[in-house]
């Protein structure tokens, strides 16, 4: 088994947070330490003014059924699951420091959920020997 789960954070589709989600509080239930960098689309979903998730087209007509489903199951959303995996297991966040310096988002517009900004060679160098999932 690897190190641990390295989370590669892309898409800004809604349809990829909740892969996110249930990852990272899969593998910190397991114990599997779990680090997610948060790069190109996501970067305006990790902070304090985030937008609301929207759903890809190619996935507009399932969406009703799927949400009226998570409800029905009650389901967290993907922000909750996550938070949830960093309050049990050794997940970290972190957002890629040259998207953040290319949109302008500085540390203090970050969401709390956030634990850093790194570069990606920072995040590779320690994620070394982790399973990487890109998203």
């Amino acid at each position: 088994m690897s190190k641990g789960l390295a989370i590669i954070m892309f898409s800004g589709e809604a349809e990829k947070f909740i892969p996110l989600g249930v990852l990272a509080q899969t593998a910190a239930n397991l114990g599997v330490p779990v680090r997610v960098f948060v790069t190109g689309w996501a970067l305006p979903y990790f902070t304090r003014q985030k937008p609301e998730p929207r759903f890809s087209k190619e996935f507009e007509d399932m969406v009703p059924k799927l949400l009226e489903g998570l409800k029905r199951l009650g389901a967290p959303s993907w922000y909750e699951m996550l938070r949830d995996a960093k309050e049990v297991g050794d997940v970290k966040v972190y957002v890629c420091s040259l998207m953040a310096e290319a949109a302008g988002v500085r540390k203090d517009d970050l969401d709390p959920i956030v634990d850093d900004v790194v570069g990606a060679t920072t995040f590779m160098t320690m994620t070394s020997g982790y399973q990487v999932i890109f998203i």
